[in-house]
């Protein structure tokens, strides 16, 4: 299941896609502008966005642009604009798939899931334990003294990614290219940000940290507590 944020002005359209999408997994929620839009994707974090060009408020490719600024949330932009050159600007702009309307439910979880494998890169085999830390890339579950973790995608893949290296130091540069696939770099806050969200998940904080580790001016290591 994916947490999804659909970002439609259209109430018709949005009330058809949020029962069927609720219908096949997704947690929905929905925002009828671009603004109310960007707002609840930069506080709510969702796996990923459904996007709308033709929004009352703001054009999609501009919300898309301010919503890449400080998010690098998966965004699937739908739209009506079948016209080539229109394409090619959103994706530029930064969207990881299009779908022209009309189109159904089913066609758009298919291409949610397919973006979703795309982000995250192919699962490896092998389960990690590190301490009570246990890390299964095959069901994409992950649980601390047996208790589940409610991980979003790219949680889980950064996590999955320290534990396989456990007691190495990772460095930032290294996470934006291999978690994050961004082979040119890009800004450590948004590493910096992920693991703050991971420690708070793990019931930690870097002042106190129990399985994730800072090391200043390198990267950070994830090691078993009374390890590290």
């Amino acid at each position: 299941m994916a947490q999804v944020l659909l970002v439609e002005d259209d109430p018709a359209i949005r009330g058809a896609l949020l029962r069927g999408l609720g219908e096949r997994g997704h947690a929905v929620d929905s925002a009828p502008t671009a603004l109310a839009g960007l707002e609840q994707a930069v506080q709510n974090r969702p796996d990923l966005v459904v996007l709308d060009l033709g929004l009352p408020d703001v054009d999609g490719t501009t919300m898309l642009r301010m919503l890449r600024g400080a998010s690098r949330v998966p965004v699937i932009v739908a739209t009506a604009r079948d016209d080539e050159q229109e394409i090619i600007a959103v994706l530029d702009a930064g969207a990881d798939d299009y779908i022209v309307k009309p189109f159904s439910a089913a066609q758009l979880d298919a291409r949610i899931r397919a973006v979703l494998r795309r982000v995250d890169g192919p699962p490896g085999e092998v389960t990690v334990e590190v301490g009570g830390l246990r890390v299964d890339p095959r069901s994409r579950r992950a649980s601390l003294d047996g208790a589940e973790l409610d991980l979003t995608p790219r949680e889980f893949t950064l996590l999955h990614y320290l534990a396989a290296r456990a007691d190495r130091v990772v460095s930032k540069r290294e996470l934006l290219t291999e978690v994050w696939q961004l082979p040119y770099g890009g800004a450590d806050k948004t590493v910096d940000v992920h693991l703050s969200w991971l420690r708070r998940k793990l019931g930690e904080t870097a002042q106190q940290p129990r399985y994730l580790h800072a090391v200043r001016g390198v990267g950070v290591r994830i090691s078993a507590p009374g390890q590290g």
